[in-house]
Formats: structure tokens, sequence, C-alpha cells
């Protein structure tokens, strides 16, 4: 994530000028959101930001990058981190997407650790607390998905983790139906200090959209390939290319797969599941850039990129 240092000396105040903000008590600053593997962060800060930043499905290990994500209101500019799930690593990709995690926790100012309410406590939550308690940081706990959870539980979950660490507080939210969100937000406010906006009040992201669009290609292959490709898949974003006379963008990924009977699922048959992969993503994409898309893609078969260090330099640090 941008570290305060990096950014520039001058900064943009809410409206986007140059110089200080009017507003004494604006607040800024920077929090990163962790929690272990489809605990709802990614659907979180969607929700938070009004717009499609990080992908989201029911898989878990989807995220696998720092996406950064840009709130700004009247009160001050809010800069959230997702990161990938917290898990111990196996792969060289999975590697990777901790050491994401660990870089998303340096020069911040509030942590939000996010739990699944619904799940039973156990050895995956201990990493994930045996973390928190390392950093040291001021952390807000999520409960999440608090709209699948009986409320006789609710009392008893807050008490339990109130137990295992002193958090700054203990807000129970529902990323998927926004239960929460607008006490989570001013609790997110109270503990950032005074300063100046970092970005511009129409900023979201500091993702470039040939990233995104990779990404919102990626998430349709997970979301349809079901069960049967739950991490061995990349999309790599060869061309993109806008045609500012017809204003259409023209985007050619590689969806990369680790085995030949891989290729045949996402490709499906007679190409059909290929076709439906590449119209929802094109939906999206379109939606993102407010033009028309021609998305061309085309699956290939790279044995073992998970764990090939070449392979994720070229391809996925140079996203």
């Amino acid at each position: 994530m941008t570290a305060k240092e990096d950014l520039p000396v001058q900064m943009l105040s809410p409206g986007g000028s140059l110089g200080e903000t009017g507003n004494a008590a604006f607040k800024s600053g920077f929090v990163t959101l962790i929690g272990r593997p489809n605990s709802g962060k990614s659907t979180l800060l969607n929700h938070l930001l009004g717009e499609k930043v990080s992908i989201v499905s029911n898989k878990p290990q989807t995220t696998r990058h720092k996406i950064l994500g840009i709130h700004t209101q009247a009160a001050g500019q809010i800069i959230f981190a997702d990161t990938p799930g917290v898990h111990k690593p196996g792969y060289e990709l999975n590697r990777r997407m901790m050491r994401a995690v660990y870089d998303a926790l340096e020069g911040i100012d509030l942590l939000l650790a996010m739990v699944d309410a619904t799940t039973s406590f156990g050895s995956g939550d201990r990493y994930l607390l045996e973390l928190i308690k390392q950093r040291g940081l001021p952390t807000l706990l999520l409960l999440n998905k608090i709209d699948l959870l009986a409320k006789a539980r609710l009392l008893p979950l807050i008490d339990f983790y109130s137990r295992q660490f002193q958090f700054a507080e203990i807000i129970p939210v529902s990323a998927l139906k926004g239960d929460n969100l607008d006490l989570l937000l001013e609790q997110i406010l109270k503990y950032l200090p005074t300063g100046p906006a970092y970005f511009p009040d129409s900023q979201f992201t500091d993702s470039p959209e040939r990233f995104l669009a990779a990404e919102m290609v990626r998430e349709k292959v997970v979301r349809h390939t079901e069960q049967e490709l739950p991490y061995s898949t990349i999309v790599v974003l060869k061309r993109f290319e806008e045609d500012e006379e017809a204003s259409t963008v023209r985007i050619y990924c590689d969806i990369c797969v680790e085995r030949e009977s891989q290729r045949k699922i996402v490709i499906g048959r007679q190409g059909q599941k290929l076709k439906t992969i590449g119209a929802a993503a094109r939906k999206d994409i379109e939606r993102l850039l407010g033009k028309p898309v021609y998305l061309d893609l085309f699956v290939k078969v790279r044995a073992k990129w998970r764990d090939d260090p070449r392979f994720l330099d070229r391809e996925l640090e140079a996203r």
C-alpha cells in the first residue's frame, strides 16, 4: 500500500485542489482490512466505496493483491487496503500473497480485522489473532454476516472476542446487506488523525484500468467454473488498446491454467463456458470504462505457474 512518506509533499484537499483543507477537523489516514479467506473483506470494501475495486467470489483466496480503495466524505478521507485472506502459505503464489498482507500492515493508522460470525472459532482464527497481537495496532473487530446469525448468538460472540484481545471497538456488520456500515465509517474516522486529503474526492482506487479489467475476467472464471478450478487460474492481460476515434477499447487476455483438463473446463463444450465468461466480464469492464469493449480471451496451459517465481515476477507483480 502507498505509505504516507511516499506521497507528494503537496497533498490534495477534498475538493481536489492543491493545498490544505479548510476543515480543521478533517480526518485522513490509512486503514488495512485483514481476515481469513472468505470472511467478506472485498464485499465490504466494494460496498463502502460504491464501486467494484476488488473481485468477489464464494471461494477462498480470491484476492491475491493489496487493493487500494479511497472513501472521501465531508468529515474525512479513508484510504483502505483490501488484502489476501490470512492463511498458512504453501505455493510460492501463497507466500507472495502473505507478503502482501504483511506489507499492508506497515505505516498504517488503523487495522480492521474481519471474521465470519457464522463460522466456529478455529485454528485459522487463532492464527489471525496472533498476527493482530504481534502488530499491536489500534484494531476494530468486525463481526461480519450478522444477517445470517441468530440474534441470541451475537452477544456471546462479542463477549468471547472481547476476552481474546483488547479491540478498540467490536462492530457487528453485514458487508453484503450494508448493516452498520455508516456506524463503521464513523468509528474509523474517530481513530484517524486530522489532516488533509491524499487523493481527489472523485478517485476511488489507485489500481490501473488494465489491472481491474484482468481481475474482472478472473472473477468470472472463478464464478463460472464452480469448484473445478479453485486456485489454479491466472489472467494475464496482453494488450489494452484504446481507440479514441471509435471510443472503444480492445482487450486481449490469456487465461492460464496448470493442466490440459483445466483448459477444457474453462472452454466448455463447444466453447460455451468461455463465451459465458467473456460476456459477463465484458459487461463489468464496460461499466468500469464507460465505453464499448471488445474482449478477446485465449486459454493456455502453464504448468506449475503458482510455484514459478520468474512467471510470477513477470506476470503477477507487474500488474
